[in-house]
């Protein structure tokens, strides 16, 4: 790993331990790692064994100047090999994830001192994971909040406080769920224009006040905003605000935002490998180069989506009688109580959407996948489940093209006639020409945007040369 070096700045790198949190923050890490810092990733114990177990026992060795640590999450020991049940994750990482870090902190204090390590001169912490603004406050170590999702989300958080104090959350019976209301418009949302209520993160469709992850979004966008600068995973291509992913949200939100997907820049020095929490193969490539260009269906809902075992049947039947070719990624855990059928495994998603033979791209709206499947000039079929996806999932149908006014979408009631249309309909219909005309113009300005004059290769430099060099 190399001997410290006392003139590079060190940066914490932590993010919330979930599959579509650590990939943007390894992406990170190595761009800032590119730039000369030295860098410590910190995972949850019960993550950094699974790193281990599906990469190998020396994945995690690293690069000079590239470490990787873990705090406990103060959740009962387990060997799943599964994302963790999320609420029971949010609160005890609320209990006991401040002295878990702090303790981190002072061992590197200790170590920076004998000369194993560089000091630590920032962090970079998962808005999701923000008690580590109390710990860097406490030991005087400036802090960067780093947003994973997308600022449509972020935004759609910061209006949570809000709508409790207007009455619209909790929900009053579970009546309102199925009735018109989450089709209700929210007119004093700035920057979100004409946003109904089924639109936000979905942690508001809850009829408890004390709910778990509502409480936590509202106690983690709060305490983030004590953050020295707050760094936003999307990318703004040129002046033209037409062409930006978020250009009504960025504006309402942290005024020192930086939009910059992280992407590192290959010309520059080895990557540490993207931190798949899941053993990958291989399998599926000779496959998909066997078929013909733009023919092949990809369905992947992500490391959290759970379905019914009915709703994967429909899924199934639409997709074999659309008589299309299709890549269904589906994990050991996506069925709810039920090992699913395991179809071939592959995780390497990014890989997956950049080749040729793929032509649509079914998904869960996660912001990885959204943000993939923009950059790999894929038009998208939405079936949204958890947390921002259904504010992604509103954004793709109705403000970037890529989900084609709102039709490309699939209600959480699965009926295969649906699916089978709408992918018959993506890949050969006019409306998917227009789609993919569409999801091809923003694969450029993705690509503009990260070459050396575009907006988001200068917004990594400005994050170094103007926030993270400027910190005392």
């Amino acid at each position: 790993m190399g001997s410290p070096a006392r003139g590079k700045p060190h940066a914490i790198c932590i993010p919330y331990p979930a599959q579509g949190h650590i990939n943007p923050m390894l992406k990170l890490a190595n761009l800032l790692h590119q730039k000369g810092f030295h860098i410590t990733s910190v995972n949850t114990e019960y993550n950094h064994k699974r790193l281990l177990r599906s990469q190998g026992p020396h994945s995690l060795d690293g690069l000079p100047h590239f470490r990787f640590d873990m705090i406990p999450d103060g959740l009962p020991p387990s060997d799943a090999d599964s994302t963790q049940d999320i609420p029971s994750l949010c609160a005890s990482l609320s209990e006991h994830g401040l002295s878990a870090f702090r303790s981190l902190l002072l061992k590197f204090q200790e170590q920076s001192q004998d000369g194993v390590v560089p000091p630590v001169t920032c962090i970079m912490s998962d808005g999701a994971m923000t008690f580590t603004v109390d710990a860097a406050e406490e030991l005087k170590i400036p802090e960067v909040a780093f947003w994973t999702p997308s600022a449509c989300e972020l935004l759609g958080y910061t209006k949570y406080r809000r709508l409790v104090e207007d009455g619209f959350t909790p929900l009053k019976d579970p009546t309102y769920l199925s009735s018109g209301y989450p089709k209700t418009t929210v007119s004093w949302t700035s920057g979100m224009k004409s946003i109904r209520l089924r639109d936000f993160p979905a942690f508001i469709r809850t009829l408890d006040r004390q709910d778990i992850l509502l409480n936590y979004v509202l106690q983690e966008v709060e305490r983030s905003s004590r953050a020295y600068a707050v760094i936003l995973n999307t990318f703004d291509t040129s002046r033209m605000t037409s062409w930006s992913l978020s250009p009504l949200s960025i504006p309402h939100l942290h005024h020192r935002a930086a939009p910059a997907p992280c992407r590192p820049d290959p010309r520059r020095s080895p990557e540490i490998g993207r931190g798949e929490l899941m053993e990958r193969g291989a399998r599926c490539l000779p496959w998909l180069d066997s078929k013909e260009p733009v023919s092949v269906m990809y369905v992947n809902f992500g490391s959290i989506t759970v379905m019914t075992s009915g709703q994967l049947t429909e899924f199934a039947w639409g997709l074999a009688n659309s008589r299309k070719p299709f890549l269904w990624i589906i994990r050991p855990d996506l069925v709810a109580g039920e090992s699913a059928v395991l179809l071939p495994d592959w995780r390497r998603q990014e890989e997956v959407l950049r080749h040729r033979a793929i032509g649509g791209f079914l998904t869960h709206s996660g912001w990885n996948s959204t943000l993939e499947s923009l950059c790999g000039g894929l038009p998208v079929i939405c079936w949204p489940f958890f947390a921002e996806q259904q504010t992604n999932c509103r954004y793709s149908c109705t403000e970037w093209g890529g989900g084609g006014g709102g039709e490309m979408e699939i209600d959480n009631d699965v009926r295969r006639d649906e699916v089978e249309g709408l992918v018959g309909e993506l890949m050969e219909g006019e409306k998917g020409k227009e789609m993919r005309k569409k999801a091809i113009e923003w694969k450029a300005k993705a690509e503009e945007a990260i070459m050396p004059c575009g907006t988001s290769y200068k917004n990594v430099d400005k994050l170094i040369s103007e926030v993270l060099s400027s910190i005392d």
